[in-house]
């Protein structure tokens, strides 16, 4: 009966507030034109980038199923009903691409268990794009999510990647909620080895875009402020 079913597409989405076509191909455009049924986080921004990518689309025709970081397993059961009425269906994400580092994965999951084909777009990943940027071993990386919040288990996660890395020759990316985005750069300069190489990458895509690599000693006086900039980091100890 798969071939009944409608598509999931994956659809990436602006990692900030630039024109859409600038950083997405022609292909996400053809296929937002085309659906009507979604899966978003947010429906206002979901629908403010819809109608930014198809300005003629009518508001009135979108369907929407909101899943955050609040919605439960069980309520998601019937999220890809369209699909399976003959609809294609589109995942988006807030920023980037859906199912990294986003609630998507779990959608996707149960495509694969009901047989539903899953079609992932081109589009930006600010994981990929900073560790592309690094300079770092992107034959072998690892990403971490965030980084704990305690002062004491901070340190301890930080030298425990800073480990990892040297044993492993394995890039190490972890993200940081940008209002603290400072903070674990000073954390980092902290409890790092002088040496161990420290990349910072935010405001992909923009205008403000700010990608550096130096070591831990360089970072200690190099004066940035990342203040509630999207920010992706990664270390590296050769």
């Amino acid at each position: 009966m798969q071939s009944e079913f409608g598509k999931l597409y994956l659809i990436p989405t602006r990692l900030g507030d630039n024109p859409p076509l600038e950083v997405l191909p022609i292909s996400v455009k053809k296929i937002v034109e085309l659906v009507d049924d979604y899966i978003v986080e947010n429906e206002k921004t979901a629908r403010r980038f819809i109608k930014k990518i198809d300005s003629r689309k009518s508001q009135n025709s979108l369907n929407f199923k909101i899943l955050n970081k609040y919605t439960q397993r069980e309520e998601i059961e019937d999220f890809l009903d369209a699909c399976k009425a003959g609809k294609h269906m589109g995942l988006l994400s807030e920023a980037g691409c859906p199912g990294i580092a986003d609630p998507g994965a779990d959608i996707v999951k149960l495509a694969h268990e009901h047989h539903i084909r899953v079609v992932p777009m081109v589009g930006p990943s600010s994981i990929l794009l900073a560790m592309m940027a690094s300079g770092m071993n992107g034959q072998s990386f690892t990403f971490n999510g965030y980084i704990p919040i305690d002062k004491a288990e901070r340190k301890a996660s930080l030298k425990r990647l800073e480990r990892q890395s040297y044993e492993h020759n394995q890039s190490q990316i972890f993200i940081e909620t940008p209002y603290r985005n400072n903070k674990i750069l000073e954390d980092i300069c902290g409890a790092l080895h002088a040496n161990t190489r420290v990349c910072v990458a935010c405001d992909l895509t923009l205008p403000s875009e700010y990608i550096k690599t130096l070591t831990v000693k360089e970072w200690k006086h190099t004066n940035v402020d990342l203040h509630k900039r999207p920010a992706i980091f990664i270390i590296h100890k050769d």
